[in-house]
């Protein structure tokens, strides 16, 4: 409760100086008390989900995330005007000082603020505010399909060609929009894939926010079939369950869920995928993640079927997992599938010239394809979302791979 009324004061402090820069870019008072209502509206709302409006849980349901992602644009306005604005205001405050004490007169009084720099400020600020807002709009399923083509020298004949469609991260418990998810399946099936990969957190917390969603999702077909492994979030640790039980039976209904859709479920398990006398090693983990995130990958159980000279597809969630674990292992995992980061749903990625997102600080390898010791890994962005309500400039990914026979000639 503290840390609730400390940030309510912080929250009116910043809405206090931002107004000042409002009136003085306009003399029209309706301006003021539209941004003084919708502050007050945002914050209201956010006090409510956030204390009478509470639901179980330490993810973020669609009514906490919707409070939270307003709050965090309005903020980011508010502070982002204020960044601009106090270089400016020590500026008046030494000058008013200068003529208090050297000045002809010992009347203190503040410079006139400047329009010209509180309409700059205004502007800069607007930018993300406006990003933020269509992210939570539109942004959420602006689904791109990324498509690769990676080389192997020792990718077995029949498989030159072979296409892969990676999906990560649903997180059906935060969608809203059923036909933008029907508009996402189409586009992965367009895509002809001989194999779909999903690589984990089907949902939040619950099974049951599958339920809605798992039509949809078992509409999904590829010739070689559909297979997945578990995230982080699809054991339900994250919820605050009534009995050790219920948390186990949820699992259950989940792996269930998934086997009635379609999917091979990995479980520290491999499968052969074959192509007239070839075949390629896929091996599927539990969750294992760095620090306080469950660690129940069990590598050396997955690959116990497998020989060390397949040629080997590792879908492992966390890419911590191929950082820490995987590169270390004596086996040689010629492409990892993983998800997780999300690209944390903001940031800026150009082609060719900038990726950029301040998950980078917390995960080395969180967007795209690395390569470490001859192995590669896709980190999946995610096809869902998570928290805040939305994604900016990292935008839902369909991950299409085509593998390749290298030329040696």
């Amino acid at each position: 409760m503290l840390r609730l009324i400390v940030f309510i004061i912080i929250y009116l402090i910043l809405g206090f100086y931002a107004l000042q820069a409002l009136k003085t870019v306009t003399r029209f008072p309706w301006v003021y008390y539209v941004f003084i209502a919708l502050s007050l509206i945002i914050l209201s709302n956010f006090i409510y989900q956030f204390t009478w409006g509470e639901t179980p849980g330490r993810v973020l349901s669609k009514p906490k995330s919707y409070a939270f992602g307003f709050v965090v644009a309005i903020l980011t306005f508010k502070i982002i005007t204020i960044i601009f604005l106090f270089s400016e205001d020590i500026f008046r405050f030494l000058a008013a000082g200068y003529q208090w004490f050297f000045g002809s007169t010992k009347e203190f009084s503040l410079p006139e603020r400047r329009r010209f720099l509180s309409l700059i400020a205004m502007g800069v600020a607007a930018v993300p505010f406006g990003a933020l807002l269509y992210g939570m709009y539109r942004g959420k399923y602006n689904f791109k399909v990324l498509k690769y083509n990676m080389e192997y020298e020792d990718l077995p004949e029949a498989f030159d060609g072979y296409q892969i469609t990676q999906i990560s991260d649903i997180h059906s418990g935060s969608f809203d929009n059923r036909r933008k998810i029907e508009y996402a399946i189409d586009l992965i099936n367009k895509q002809k894939s001989d194999v779909i990969f999903f690589t984990g957190d089907m949902v939040n917390n619950k099974a049951d926010e599958m339920k809605p969603w798992a039509e949809l999702f078992t509409n999904l077909s590829a010739k070689a079939g559909k297979y997945s492994i578990l995230g982080n979030h699809d054991y339900g640790d994250y919820f605050d369950w009534d009995t050790p039980e219920e948390k186990i039976k949820n699992l259950e209904d989940l792996k269930l869920m998934q086997k009635e859709m379609g999917f091979d479920l990995l479980l520290n398990e491999s499968r052969y995928l074959r192509k007239g006398e070839d075949k390629l090693a896929l091996i599927g983990v539990e969750n294992w993640g760095r620090g306080g995130f469950r660690k129940s990958g069990d590598l050396k159980r997955a690959t116990s079927e497998i020989s060390k000279d397949d040629f080997k597809i590792l879908l492992s969630h966390d890419p911590s997992h191929w950082e820490d674990v995987v590169l270390k292992d004596d086996y040689h995992y010629h492409l990892t599938l993983s998800g997780h980061t999300h690209g944390m749903q903001f940031g800026i990625e150009i082609p060719g010239w900038v990726k950029w997102s301040p998950v980078k600080w917390r995960y080395k390898y969180w967007a795209g394809i690395y390569e470490e010791l001859g192995e590669f890994i896709n980190v999946n962005r995610g096809f869902g979302f998570i928290g805040y309500p939305g994604r900016v400039g990292i935008w839902p990914e369909i991950t299409v791979i085509t593998l390749k026979k290298k030329d040696l000639t």
